[in-house]
């Protein structure tokens, strides 16, 4: 008998998780060319050219759900999958509006909307009648079956301005759980011409999508209801080991306490909630030279040192102070503080070129994560962290307690995703920080039907985009990634650091746990580990850090480009072995998998001059 038959009668009810599942583009065309997301919180790295198929090309990242059966006070009873006495129907629309919808300006929840550039529509020589003709459509896709794939199941049929695109494909595993697959991060323009800006290319389109995930279970001969998820299909993960500051699980969260769905945390954890931050400021130096040089290993701020580390998560008075000190070097929004130097050094979303003197400028923790860092520095936290104590962590879903699962799926989808500067962002963008669109905490309400959006006309103002049951409420089918830029090469290849070079030439930064900044290369790797070198030579190899986007070229509208034309060519930064107990060298580094020859001082001068201009243009809507 299956474990869903021996508790048939205690299931009350079942919801799909991850609540909300990311999926990646890549241009591998290989049957085993993919990989599964992340199902944990802190996966073990993965060997070298993981991400790769045996051609170089990149890997799509799956994003996989799975059905969870809860009894009425609801404690998880078991996972429902497509065994004996239990039948599943897995539904999913993806589609893409990007082209169809308006112009990014600037996030428009924010004060500085109000006087930005209007919010034009992309594509506005289209008229109206026709712009249907912009938005990729397939329609859904629904399979019942274990081990299934096939032509059926994939996302064809849809097109932009009649040329056709493929969205994806759906398949199931030996279990029926659901796999989403996304495109192959195909972009074109419909006339041939090349990309001139980060965010707004008229007649282009690319194969990015998102849509809801629906599931109909029959369980012993009756109909449970299913609460529904949504699929996201984002741009490659060049950093994958790598988290930001502010994860979007962070924000998430916050939106949850800050709308009562969650309760307010009185003493966080040090090893759950606070060691995190620091982390991920430390992982940065992988990404960023100005990062690294503030907070990489051997650095004086290198939080993950062990004898700092034991004294950050000390409880009482003896260093209280150090607590108080490091927490007053984060941001707060209620200072107002609009300079550069407090952290973490992240633009935020009204960063311009030259930076305006306003806080929105740089980016922030959220307000849940700063007052655990207040709470922390008074003393009010769980030392719960054990330097001697090794990882206590799982690795693998499987090893997490059952009733812990499907919160931990919820969580690893979006600790990977990015809530840096909403300028436009990386996987999804600033309405996802609106309570109204969610139905409980990480799962987004679904738009019915019978009750389609408004058409809000030639220019989408702060007022409409923020109106009630507007575009922040219910979502359909290609609602979050409309908003961000068409094609997603060309905000990947645009989102750098040190706009301002005579501030400094690293930082701050836009997304650098995805798309990276400096890297350490292979060639500067290989000479760290030479132990044949002179020692003086080792460091100044490990303490380089190579431009990510060198394989790019010169010339930033060539750049754009070249993104589009050869994404996969872009390094993946992989966890490689290091050397243990040196003062200098960390036991585990993280190293570019592939790059190119550095440009010429005058052509990186040429490169980024033509880039500044680029983002003056229109003062004051901001740029990239």
């Amino acid at each position: 008998m299956s474990s869903e038959s021996k508790f048939a009668e205690q299931i009350a009810y079942a919801k799909i998780h991850p609540s909300i599942g990311i999926a990646r583009v890549g241009n591998s065309r290989k049957e085993d060319g993919f990989y599964i997301g992340p199902q944990v919180v802190d996966p073990l790295p993965k060997p070298g050219n993981f991400y790769r198929d045996g051609t170089g090309a990149l890997k799509r990242e799956v994003a996989e759900f799975r059905i969870y059966g809860y009894d009425a006070q609801g404690r998880v009873v078991c996972e429902l999958d497509m065994q004996e006495g239990v039948e599943i129907t897995w539904t999913v629309e993806l589609a893409n509006h990007k082209s169809a919808w308006y112009n990014f300006e600037l996030a428009l929840d924010i004060p500085e909307a109000a006087t930005a550039t209007p919010s034009t529509r992309r594509n506005a020589n289209v008229p109206l009648p026709e712009r249907g003709a912009l938005s990729i459509q397939p329609g859904p896709r629904s399979i019942s079956e274990p081990r299934a794939s096939g032509q059926q199941y994939h996302f064809d049929g849809g097109s932009f301005l009649g040329i056709p695109v493929p969205l994806g494909e759906l398949r199931t595993d030996p279990r029926g759980r659901l796999w989403v697959f996304g495109g192959h991060g195909k972009s074109a323009s419909i006339d041939g011409s090349t990309p001139t800006t980060f965010a707004n290319n008229d007649g282009w389109y690319d194969d990015t999508s998102d849509g809801p995930v629906t599931a109909s279970v029959r369980l012993g001969g009756r109909e449970l209801r299913v609460a529904p998820a949504w699929v996201v299909v984002a741009p490659p993960n060049y950093g994958p080991q790598q988290k930001s500051v502010r994860t979007m699980y962070a924000l998430m969260t916050d939106v949850a306490i800050q709308s009562g769905q969650l309760p307010v945390p009185t003493r966080p954890s040090f090893k759950n909630d606070l060691l995190p931050i620091f982390k991920a400021m430390c992982d940065l130096q992988w990404m960023n030279a100005g990062f690294a040089a503030g907070f990489g290993y051997g650095m004086p701020q290198y939080f993950l040192a062990p004898d700092y580390l034991r004294k950050l998560s000390q409880e009482g008075n003896t260093y209280a102070q150090l607590r108080r000190t490091v927490a007053n070097a984060f941001r707060n929004p209620q200072y107002e503080d609009a300079s550069m130097k407090p952290w973490p050094w992240i633009y935020g979303d009204a960063m311009n070129v030259p930076m305006p003197p306003i806080p929105r400028a740089m980016n922030t923790l959220t307000t849940t994560q700063l007052a655990m860092l207040a709470r922390w520095a008074e003393g009010e936290f769980i030392a719960d962290y054990d330097p001697d104590a090794g990882f206590d962590g799982t690795r693998d879903i499987a090893d997490v307690p059952l009733a812990e699962q499907p919160a931990m799926l919820d969580r690893a989808a979006l600790e990977f995703c990015l809530a840096d500067a909403f300028h436009p962002g990386c996987e999804m963008t600033w309405p996802v920080r609106h309570a109204s669109m969610y139905s409980e905490p990480y799962r987004w309400r679904h738009r019915a039907k019978d009750d389609p959006e408004p058409d809000y006309g030639k220019t989408l103002t702060p007022a409409e985009a923020n109106s009630f049951n507007g575009p922040l409420y219910g979502q359909f089918p290609g609602s979050i990634t409309r908003w961000m830029a068409i094609p997603w090469q060309t905000d990947s290849a645009s989102c750098r650091s040190g706009y301002d070079p005579q501030y400094d030439p690293y930082l701050p930064t836009f997304w650098p746990a995805r798309v990276p900044n400096q890297v350490l290369s292979v060639e500067n790797y290989n000479k760290v580990m030479d132990t044949e070198l002179p020692r003086a030579d080792r460091l100044a190899a490990f303490n380089e850090r190579m431009d990510w986007d060198r394989t790019l070229g010169a010339g930033y509208q060539q750049q754009l480009q070249a993104m589009v034309d050869h994404f996969d060519r872009q390094g993946i930064v992989e966890v490689r072995e290091g050397i243990p107990d040196d003062p200098d060298f960390p036991p585990l580094m993280q190293v570019e998998d592939r790059g190119g020859q550095p440009m010429s001082a005058a052509e990186r001068k040429a490169t980024d001059s033509q880039m500044r201009q680029v983002a003056r243009r229109g003062t004051p809507k901001p740029s990239k």
